[in-house]
């Protein structure tokens, strides 16, 4: 999975490297370090072998990749020593609003390569953040620019991007990683950080970041400085997601307790464990599916959720909505009851 350059390349700068985030620290630094989506991989190393890289616009949920793809690939084609010269990286905490586009973006575009061979990298990271006036700019730009500087656009929602910019670029969408990816390199941080992790630790990992490396790393090592070991229960404790074992309980409650029991132990869990309402519902909504429903009762009771998470969303009391929740699960109770 490493290659064995990587590792020398991070052992000599020992003292700085300690006090980097994980995160950081363990960035891919060339092509061959990226875990996931090899055939984007392999088009992106054939099109810099031969020289012909189009515009790109690299797209996908967080902590998949993109930008640490495009830096790799920077960082292949040019060298050290030319790499402030040939490529300009702007990520959304600089300004770019429509005259960065018409002055410095335009101007680093449009400066000929002196002595040297090749084009001009432009970076665009989170690119879905700027204003429609400077992609709209950045259209012309690109045209007129194309002989000696290529644009790489990153974003997280490709329908933030008009759909002129889109057809200038060649489009790759980074999925989120699977867990057989996300494990191997997990267990190389662990081993690298001598973390002591358990395997159900590992699984509470994976599941929790959903395909998100970036949130795996930082899960990992805050659970890691907060508890000394990584199992299930201090992971889920950190992130303050409710355990399996709660979610049975408040589910329990919810379907064999009256009303004022259920509510007042899940509030009494609620204050004691710090759950948000919303990672309740998401959890117990898996749990819905899997339990053995009469199908009229399992549409009436996932209806009711979905528009309790609505109202969630919009800000309002969670105790009313806790009291809702456990309402609609009285009512399919008795449903189940009268059916039977």
């Amino acid at each position: 999975m490493e290659t064995s350059a990587h590792k020398q390349q991070q052992q000599p700068e020992g003292g700085k490297i300690r006090n980097l985030p994980w995160v950081e620290k363990y960035r891919p630094q060339t092509l061959d370090d990226l875990i996931s989506h090899q055939d984007i991989l392999s088009t992106i190393q054939k099109f810099i072998s031969e020289d012909r890289l189009p515009h790109l616009l690299l797209y996908g949920p967080p902590g998949t990749g993109k930008t640490s793809t495009i830096l790799a690939c920077a960082k292949q084609l040019y060298k050290d020593k030319e790499f402030g010269s040939m490529v300009l990286e702007l990520n959304a905490s600089d300004d770019r609003g429509i005259d960065i586009v018409r002055g410095p973006i335009l101007s680093f575009a449009s400066t000929r390569t002196i002595f040297k061979k090749g084009f001009k990298l432009v970076i665009l990271d989170e690119a879905d953040a700027m204003t429609q006036d400077a992609q709209n700019a950045l259209r012309r730009v690109i045209e007129k620019f194309t002989e000696n500087t290529r644009f790489c656009l990153i974003c997280n929602y490709l329908s933030k991007i008009i759909p002129a910019l889109q057809s200038r670029c060649t489009r790759f969408r980074f999925g989120p990683l699977t867990p057989e990816l996300m494990v191997p390199r997990l267990e190389y941080v662990a081993e690298e950080e001598k973390v002591d992790i358990s395997e159900d630790g590992m699984k509470a990992l994976v599941t929790l970041s959903s395909g998100d490396m970036r949130r795996a790393l930082n899960i990992l090592q805050s659970t890691n400085m907060a508890f000394g070991k990584v199992t299930e229960e201090t992971v889920y404790t950190c992130t303050g997601h409710p355990l399996k074992s709660d979610i049975a309980n408040i589910l329990d409650w919810m379907l064999n307790q009256d009303f004022t029991t259920a509510y007042r132990n899940i509030m009494e869990l609620k204050t004691l464990k710090g759950l948000a309402l919303h990672d309740i519902l998401t959890e117990i909504h898996l749990f819905v599916h899997r339990v053995d429903f009469p199908s009229s009762v399992r549409i009436h009771l996932l209806t009711k959720m979905a528009d309790i998470e609505y109202r969630l969303s919009v800000g309002t009391s969670e105790k009313i909505q806790l009291s809702s929740l456990i309402a609609a699960f009285q009512v399919t109770r008795d449903l189940i009851v009268t059916e039977a």
